[in-house]
């Protein structure tokens, strides 16, 4: 007793250009993602860029130790004398990189929980360049803050993270800051 398998295809002939885009659909759908390494400047508009290391005068000229010089004081007074200035409008600005719109990006941060599950894990959050920030210090500008959603919790820690997902250039808003990137987490 024997079995005989026979196997017949249907569709395209081989040979066809329907089954190499076929074949080429399958092999792309299979490929890795490959996450692009980003550094938060690169997030930045060149002119906005441009803008915040050329500080007006009134804020490079403010003396070391005095009262000036401490953050807070030092950032509302730049604000007050800066009002109108290209540098202000760095210092609040929303504009983005459309190239980055829709990437596959990895970019390193601190953590900031904006939104918890049931069980009060951190969900949504804001990555900051720099630790502290939105929390203990003024925000940097909304292009330099990446609003974060999970879909399962994530640790929180002080410590930094590397995050890979896809960035939107889609503005998102909240009491502790406004961020003008969205990045859908995949791996942390």
């Amino acid at each position: 007793f024997s079995v005989v398998l026979v196997m017949t295809a249907c569709g395209p002939d081989p040979q066809s250009s329907d089954s190499t885009t076929v074949s080429n659909a399958i092999t792309e759908s299979t490929k890795p993602v490959s996450y692009q390494d980003v550094e938060w400047t690169e997030l930045m508009p060149k002119e906005d860029l441009e803008a915040l290391l050329q500080p007006p005068e009134e804020v490079m000229n403010i003396p070391d130790g005095s009262e000036m010089d401490q953050l807070s004081s030092q950032m509302s007074n730049a604000i007050a004398q800066a009002n109108d200035s290209r540098y202000q409008q760095a210092l609040s600005s929303t504009n983005v990189v459309e190239a980055f719109n829709n990437q596959h990006i990895r970019i390193p941060g601190f953590i900031v929980p904006i939104g918890f599950d049931d069980k009060q894990r951190t969900i949504r959050f804001f990555l900051v360049p720099y630790f502290g920030a939105c929390i203990h210090v003024p925000p940097p500008p909304p292009n330099q803050i990446v609003y974060v959603t999970a879909e399962n919790a994530v640790p929180f820690g002080w410590e930094p993270v590397w995050l890979e997902g896809v960035l939107e250039t889609k503005t998102h808003m909240n009491q502790l800051g406004s961020a003008a990137y969205t990045l859908n987490l995949t791996k942390m």
